[in-house]
């Protein structure tokens, strides 16, 4: 087989990948109409997935199909598209680190929410005063929280809102400490926001930390799986490196050391992710009358 027409068709098919999902990307669809009940209806866990990853399956799909009419590998059928939606997963960098910056944004924004409330205002003045020091990364969020309060939603249902556009544990401790001050009215909440402020700064130095040890194992698993993923690529194109994985038992020695491998960094992901804490504070989604 010519490595040259397998290079140029293999480099076709990704252009053409390439520039079908930059299509779908750009083009903006009206809501799809309503379907009778009666129709089939896709899985559920179907629609979970997100749409760019349901275009690359497909492009991978048409890839992998003439791959394998090149080449002869049938395995390619199933290797392709599963590379195309896994790989960007596997090597992107973690989240973490802006996790903790928005921590660190809510530690900042109750401290300087703290020293609003020491100079004598009210917590619903004090709240709309503090978006002028708000931090960009919660700045939204405690913007739609002014716009509630001046809309004359009650102060607790605008926190509650307010937790639930943060989405974070850490914003459920400070929206905790707010809500029982709204009820309560007392001269301690100040108090109590500069104690948590403190104690989330703490814990951001602690994540930092952590996060910087965790970060050298993912950046070995990601330049390995790049380095293997091109020299698999390399050796596929010349040479008769890879021929005795061209027979049925060696593509499916193939796809087991491939998923075997895939599985050994899929699970060192896992160990190097911080899991999500669990929220305390109910969601409230209905607008209050």
């Amino acid at each position: 087989m010519n490595p040259q027409l397998i290079a140029s068709t293999l480099a076709g098919t990704m252009i053409a990948g390439g520039l079908l999902l930059a299509v779908a990307g750009l083009r903006r669809r009206p809501a799809p109409p309503a379907r009778p009940s009666r129709r089939l209806r896709l899985p559920r866990w179907l629609g979970r997935i997100p749409r760019w990853q349901q275009v690359a399956a497909l492009v991978g799909f048409v890839a992998g199909m003439v791959a394998a009419a090149v080449t002869g590998w049938v395995v390619l059928v199933v290797l392709v598209p599963l590379a195309v939606v896994g790989l960007p997963g596997l090597v992107a960098s973690s989240d973490a680190g802006a996790r903790t910056a928005r921590m660190e944004a809510i530690a900042e924004w109750t401290r300087n929410l703290s020293g609003v409330l020491t100079a004598g205002q009210g917590l619903e003045q004090a709240l709309k005063a503090s978006l002028r020091s708000t931090p960009d990364a919660i700045r939204p969020e405690v913007g739609q929280l002014i716009g509630r309060l001046r809309a004359r939603w009650s102060t607790e249902a605008a926190l509650r809102g307010f937790a639930d556009d943060l989405d974070d544990p850490t914003g459920d401790l400070v929206v905790a400490a707010l809500i029982l001050g709204s009820r309560k009215r007392g001269d301690g909440l100040a108090r109590v926001l500069t104690g948590l402020a403190e104690s989330v700064a703490d814990d951001v130095k602690a994540r930092r930390q952590l996060e910087a040890d965790r970060a050298q194992p993912r950046a070995t698993a990601r330049t390995t799986t790049l380095i293997s993923v091109g020299t698999l690529g390399v050796l596929a194109l010349s040479g008769q490196f890879l021929a005795p994985f061209g027979s049925p038992l060696g593509q499916v020695l193939l796809a087991l050391y491939l998923a075997a491998y895939a599985g050994c960094v899929v699970w060192l992901k896992r160990l190097t992710t911080e899991p999500a804490g669990a929220r305390f504070i109910a969601t409230r989604t209905e607008v209050p009358r």
